[in-house]
């Protein structure tokens, strides 16, 4: 007789900005959810009603289900309670930016003992392709014929709650049951399913991802060859976008980071036997950009003379998430060529960052890192400090 589930989905890494949104909206829909994770602080913050972290639109949801159809836990146990696991953990690369499938494997070996039969793995992060192949012949090894699927994450990090709802799902398994399951799940979010086998769904995601970052690269690589040449970029791009569609998707300049797009991008090289020569060039291009800023700096600055300030130490504006902040690899490039660097953000938890009032006065020097909207409240004397401003968020320009 086939067991009755304390819930439907069981969310492996279920307290991270990919597990913790999805949780809450599955939980929404009226499906029981539970949320694993090794964090307990972000499990005790939880338990409050409270995000771990900013999401918009997910803390009111997230009071209405939590302890109805929502909970969390650190009880690796809690995995054959479930029949869905949505496991959210990608696949990590070392330190020569190649995908680590031991980690995934030593992972599933450490729960498999609490997979059972009639279960639905669900891989849901980014992973090299081939992984979720890979994952189902590991199950098989320990004669576990639990179905396996791909259903990749594609929102964007801080709209997870509207984007979950409004995007399209794409759904990747190895026979019809499992699609039906998969599918079945999904259609609680959306009305709009996509199928693909596993293969062309991993490929999906990592596509998606690293056309995204060759682009921001172009933006980056013409700000750089207009600032070169004395000239402002975003006069020139404001010229090519004004009125002309063939433009629309063409993005200001800025810095391109976080846990997804630079890695992603990597993965793909390393799929393709490290050929993919436009993914390196846009990976010069955007992890370069900080010592671009620095360069042209010293160039017309003694920087050694000068206290640098950055405003915004997140990956991107508006969010708290310093993962892959390139804020953190200029800080580091400056603490060796300035005289003192000071650092500041609203949003990020990093005892190491001061007031903003107090990163402006001392500052000589001041780098936008990240254009979070409040910035736009700052009172600054364009005058008598020397700002660096990529976005073109002040509205000043981009050049120095």
């Amino acid at each position: 007789m086939k067991k009755k589930n304390l819930y439907d989905v069981c969310i492996v890494g279920g307290l991270g900005h990919a597990g913790l949104p999805l949780g809450i909206s599955f939980a929404k829909s009226g499906k029981r959810v539970i949320l694993y994770d090794i964090n307990q602080e972000a499990i005790d913050v939880l338990s409050q009603g409270k995000m771990p972290f900013m999401e918009t639109g997910a803390e009111e949801v997230l009071r209405d289900v939590l302890g109805k159809t929502l909970f969390a836990t650190s009880e690796k146990q809690t995995i054959s309670d479930s029949h869905f696991i949505i496991v959210v953990i990608g696949t990590p690369v070392d330190e020569h930016l190649n995908p680590k499938f031991t980690a995934f494997k030593k992972f599933f070996s450490e729960i498999v003992e609490f997979i059972q039969d009639d279960q639905h793995i669900i891989l849901r992060s980014t992973i090299f392709p081939g992984t979720t192949e890979k994952v189902k012949e590991l199950l098989r090894s320990h004669g576990k014929q639990t179905r396996v699927s791909f259903c990749p994450e594609r929102i964007a990090e801080g709209k997870a709650m509207e984007e979950l709802r409004s995007l399209p799902q794409i759904v990747a398994s190895f026979d019809e049951p499992s699609l039906r399951e998969a599918k079945e799940l999904f259609l609680s979010l959306t009305d709009d399913v996509l199928f693909l086998k596993p293969v062309e769904a991993e490929l999906a995601k990592l596509f998606t991802n690293v056309w995204r970052y060759i682009q921001f690269s172009i933006s980056n690589q013409f700000y750089q060859i207009t600032t070169q040449c004395g000239l402002d970029f975003y006069k020139i791009y404001n010229a090519m976008t004004h009125n002309y569609p063939r433009t629309r998707g063409f993005g200001s300049a800025g810095f391109t980071a976080g846990p997804c797009l630079f890695k992603d991008t990597m993965q793909l090289a390393a799929f393709s036997n490290n050929t993919f020569f436009l993914g390196h060039a846009a990976m010069l291009i955007n992890e370069g950009l900080p010592n671009f800023i620095i360069q042209r700096l010293k160039e017309r600055y003694s920087l050694k003379d000068k206290i640098v300030g950055i405003l915004g130490m997140a990956f991107k504006g508006n969010s708290d998430d310093p993962r892959e902040s390139l804020s953190y690899k200029l800080k580091k490039i400056l603490e060796i060529d300035s005289k003192k660097v000071l650092c500041t953000d609203p949003f990020v938890k990093d005892d190491s960052l001061i007031s903003l009032d107090e990163v402006i006065t001392h500052s000589d020097i001041l780098i936008l890192g990240a254009p979070h909207t409040l910035y736009k409240q700052i009172d600054i004397d364009f005058s008598s400090k020397i700002v660096v401003d990529i976005w073109n968020f002040f509205g000043k320009g981009g050049s120095f």
